[in-house]
């Protein structure tokens, strides 16, 4: 693998790769058949996973109004992280060891956006700012000396279906990295947002996400804070609204039914991304907290946080996350933890939708499945 530093390398195959996987595949639903070995604490032992304790929530209300499309999200103490057995990235084993063990978090009260926040929305931004989001930059010599200028091209990852089936473990099958692809042009250059208004903002880097969330007056949410507030006060759920992927035979959430990656069937009425807000809300009032586009958060991500977060002993209270990112995968990579999952997951590939396990992306790397929301903090009482 061409390591993702080199964002333009000498070959377009090459760029595609480093394009890819600093989307950071999620897990695939084989199962070993047993607990996978839990993640190794600092000092060297073994942290054990732990039972899901109940969920406490705050009992002091908001202070003020709702700020406009926000819900409250009351905050409390909780059980953080996924205690799913044995998932495996097509065929390796222990992927999901990065969402354990589960441990106890406190977070204080906060608004948290009802959506993701969507074209419309972004749009309004970019025209008040002028904003430039970083897959509409064309990369530079001065940072890419020997890419060929032929590669020296704005775009971003675009998602293609395959004509027939594929081996799972080759992703290059059905990514590629398509010019002039960005927030306004999803697909590329022939596409726009016509009709797509309500559509989740997507192509956006980190920088992108938090410039946006900067000029609303929000913020982007920690992982702690996302967990609890995409848990909606259910205590360790399997997903944001139970143990049942369809309830009652009714789709929850916009993932990928049909053959992966060959043709999406839609049988959860979308074929692709979706306009946001067309699945039942979570206990806190929140929309697509499973499936959709994954969400960028704040905390730079580890494989060992929670690791390190349960060996310190106690209740966590409102974590920010690791000082600097680290993936053993590739280490010289900046990345970021993504939540939620995605319309590209299903039980056949990725099964990250389920409400406690973790994403990561290369924060300057955007995709047609990669959005994000926002939050903000409650005013003083008085």
């Amino acid at each position: 693998m061409v390591p993702m530093t080199t964002r333009l390398p000498n070959s377009v195959a090459a760029l595609v790769a480093i394009c890819v996987a600093a989307i950071t595949l999620p897990a695939c639903s084989t199962r070993t058949g047993g607990d996978p070995e839990p993640a190794a604490a600092p000092s060297g032992g073994v942290a054990p996973l732990s039972a899901y304790l109940p969920t406490v929530e705050n009992q002091t209300g908001p202070h003020g109004p709702a700020p406009d499309g926000m819900t409250w999200i009351p905050g409390g103490e909780f059980s953080m992280g996924s205690d799913a057995a044995g998932e495996s990235l097509c065929a390796l084993p222990g992927v999901t060891r990065d969402a354990q063990p589960i441990h106890r978090v406190y977070v204080d009260g906060f608004w948290m956006d009802r959506t993701e926040v969507t074209n419309a929305q972004f749009e309004a931004f970019v025209r008040a700012t002028r904003y430039v989001t970083v897959a509409e930059r064309a990369p530079t010599r001065e940072e890419f000396p020997n890419a060929p200028p032929g590669n020296l091209v704005a775009g971003s990852t675009v998602f293609t279906p395959t004509a027939g089936p594929v081996p799972l473990d080759d992703y290059f099958q059905w990514w590629r990295y398509q010019k002039g692809a960005n927030w306004r042009h999803p697909e590329g250059p022939a596409t726009d947002l016509k009709g797509k208004e309500k559509l989740p903002v997507v192509h956006v880097a980190y920088a992108d996400a938090a410039a946006y969330a900067k000029w609303a007056g929000k913020r982007l949410p920690t992982e702690a804070e996302w967990e609890f507030a995409a848990r909606g006060g259910l205590t360790g759920k399997v997903y944001a609204w139970g143990d049942e992927l369809k309830p009652g035979g009714r789709w929850m959430a916009n993932i990928y039914e049909g053959r992966f990656p060959v043709q999406d069937d839609g049988e959860d009425g979308y074929a692709g991304i979706a306009p946001v807000a067309q699945f039942p809300p979570n206990g806190y009032g929140l929309y697509d907290v499973a499936g959709n586009v994954w969400e960028w958060v704040s905390d730079w991500y580890r494989p060992d946080t929670f690791a390190r977060l349960a060996a310190a002993g106690g209740v966590a209270r409102n974590p920010q996350g690791p000082e600097a990112s680290y993936d053993p995968a590739e280490p010289a990579e900046k990345k970021r933890v993504h939540r939620g999952g995605s319309f590209l997951c299903t039980d056949q590939y990725c099964t990250r939708y389920m409400v406690g396990t973790r994403g990561k992306g290369e924060i300057s790397t955007g995709s047609n499945h990669l959005g994000f929301r926002c939050v903000k903090p409650a005013p003083p009482a008085g």
